[in-house]
């Protein structure tokens, strides 16, 4: 079943068009990562599903419904829900609070929201040795498991993730996507944008890529991982 379709997206910052006729879709169950360098119009689709920017011409379709012009708050309410780039979680309140402002738009109280929260605890144990910590004192990597800790807590049926091993050592980028893959398993749907390109294939069911506002090359990631011409632009090799 078709989750996610975005047919022929444009988008504009001022006079500058960043996203030029992108089409793709997203199956129920699936994880479809979005490649390509700086630039290319990555983040901009994320923060458009999301509802942040404006289509200027083109549609968005979640379950089949158009949710082109809905609010974003809505589209979290929809199960649409993003960790953005660069974490953006609110340093000066803990952890705790930042997993609680999840939960915001769903309005969730009690056993439900103590169940989401034990469940977030399981994926990240860190968390919880954290959890009356202030969110601005977190390494790196803690802050990038709050940052989707605090999205899972929305319940997403789709979740956007941007850039999420930015920064992060090695070791934590392999633990990172390995919690991916758990999350997915556990029914929720993925579209994944990420600089680390070989990791993303590895992880993903099926990519894009992107190049300068068009997608220009599509297949399953495991193909694309050998592709010659993404290896060449993309993998180092």
């Amino acid at each position: 079943m078709t989750l996610l379709e975005v047919r022929d997206l444009h988008v504009f910052y001022g006079r500058i068009e960043a996203i030029k006729g992108v089409s793709f879709t997203l199956n129920e169950g699936e994880i479809v990562t979005l490649i390509g360098a700086n630039g290319a119009g990555k983040t901009t689709t994320l923060r458009t599903i999301s509802g942040v920017r404006t289509v200027a011409e083109g549609s968005i379709f979640f379950e089949g419904e158009d949710i082109t012009k809905m609010a974003p708050h809505d589209r979290v309410k929809r199960g649409i829900c993003q960790a953005p780039e660069g974490r953006g979680i609110f340093p000066g309140m803990t952890v705790r609070e930042n997993l609680d402002m999840g939960t915001y738009v769903r309005g969730d109280k009690g056993p439900q929201k103590a169940k989401d929260l034990e469940h977030v605890m399981h994926l990240f144990p860190r968390l919880r040795e954290r959890i009356g910590q202030m969110g601005g004192t977190l390494s790196g990597g803690e802050q990038q498991m709050l940052a989707i800790g605090r999205a899972l807590m929305s319940k997403p049926r789709l979740l956007l993730l941007d850039e999420p091993s930015m920064g992060l050592a090695p070791m934590l980028i392999a633990q990172i996507f390995t919690i991916i893959k758990e999350i997915n398993a556990d029914g929720i749907s993925v579209l994944l944008v990420e600089q680390n390109a070989t990791q993303a294939l590895k992880t993903a069911h099926r990519g894009y890529v992107l190049e300068t506002g068009y997608v220009v090359k599509t297949g399953a990631g495991s193909d694309l991982l050998v592709d010659p011409a993404v290896r060449a632009a993309y993998l180092g090799g």
